[in-house]
């Protein structure tokens, strides 16, 4: 089988899976619809939880932009993973002893206000639609890279699929479909790191390759990257731009944005009880830093073996990656000197007689 055959396989298998789970668990009350019966096991929901959370933004952003970030892509790290300690401790347990469906009720009923109820839904649906823009994107460059099709079209199918078990099985066919979900998204994600960690540094575990040497050229790994991007113009990859006032800021907004986000406080109304809310918490970070933890190599393996690839390399030989991405239109290339060859370049870089150099080759930060 070719690996185009094996992609579609897998890809067929595993939304097999979602949409078979849908339909064994789907809701047959008000109760199992909105809040699956309140009796999802802590383990269950916190594998949920980091499914929920770690979607298209952490998948297949994360490394995307620490990729291009560099140091200054780690806010995102510890404001992201910070929410979910300010979820544990300040809003899961409170929000399931209450035990109202949804924030805007819990909102209303707290502060007797019918005023700071209709705040509530405005910001809900302001914070719900802003995330489902950034969501759906990744959806559509999945389907996109996947059928070999426009971006907008990945977009549409990857909606109607969505929508499909969402309404058949609702918050208790989708908590048990992104159990599922989890399982198949940490094996697709780990795998290409720790095969990606043995052939750069020979170490299995992409978080200790992160910091170990390069096998081909026996330097440090982030010390290598940082010489090929003084060289072709960017800023050291370990150079932060940012002042300490930005990164405590943009770190501060992550963590609250996170704790706030309406589908993953839900989550912790379909624990049985109280302290199950705090477990699931707990649970649900140990399965995000599985990721989180392996981002940052994945972004310096990655970053390392884009440059050694297209830099001053004949267009006409790129591997396939490059030319299916190009397909998405994700990936764009502008000859600008005529020479067949791609200058992947920062703004900083010059030629040997000191001249400006233009950057040739467009890639978008998602698809890192």
């Amino acid at each position: 089988m070719t690996v185009l055959q094996w992609t579609a396989t897998l890809v067929g298998l595993s939304f097999a899976l979602y949409i078979g789970i849908a339909i064994w668990s789907r809701a047959h009350s008000t109760s199992e619809f909105y809040v699956a019966g309140k009796g999802v096991h802590p383990l269950a929901n916190g594998m949920a939880t980091a499914a929920d959370w770690m979607s298209a933004a952490s998948f297949i952003s994360m490394a995307g932009i620490i990729s291009f970030l560099g140091y200054d892509g780690s806010v995102y790290l510890m404001g992201w993973t910070g929410g979910y300690v300010l979820l544990a401790l300040l809003l899961a347990p409170y929000l399931r002893k209450f035990g109202a469906f949804t924030v805007p009720d819990f909102v209303g009923e707290r502060y007797y206000s019918q005023t700071a109820r209709v705040v509530a839904v405005i910001c809900a649906i302001f914070v719900s639609f802003t995330y489902v823009a950034g969501q759906m994107r990744g959806v559509g460059i999945v389907f996109s890279r996947f059928l070999e099709i426009d971006i907008v079209w990945g977009v549409v199918i990857g909606m109607g699929i969505v929508f499909f078990y969402a309404v058949l099985g609702g918050m208790k066919g989708i908590t048990y479909t992104q159990v599922a979900q989890y399982c198949v998204l940490i094996f697709a994600y780990m795998v290409p790191a720790i095969f990606l960690s043995m052939l750069v540094t020979g170490i299995p575990i992409p978080q200790i390759g992160l910091g170990a040497a390069d096998q081909e050229t026996g330097t440090f790994l982030l010390d290598r990257l940082n010489g090929l991007h003084q060289e072709l113009g960017f800023t050291a990859y370990t150079d932060g731009t940012k002042s300490t006032l930005d990164v405590l800021a943009i770190t501060a907004a992550l963590m609250v944005g996170t704790a706030g986000l309406p589908h993953v406080i839900i989550r912790f109304y379909t624990v049985p009880k109280v302290r199950d809310a705090r477990i699931s918490v707990g649970w649900a970070l140990v399965f995000i830093a599985l990721l989180y933890t392996a981002a940052p190599a994945v972004a310096v393996f990655a970053r390392t073996n884009l440059l050694n690839t297209v830099t001053d390399q004949p267009y006409a030989e790129m591997p396939e990656w490059f030319t299916k991405w190009e397909t998405t239109g994700l990936i764009s290339y502008e000859d600008h000197n005529g020479d067949g060859l791609i200058q992947y370049v920062g703004p900083d870089a010059v030629d040997a007689a000191g001249a400006p150099v233009q950057n040739e080759l467009t890639i978008d930060r998602d698809i890192m």
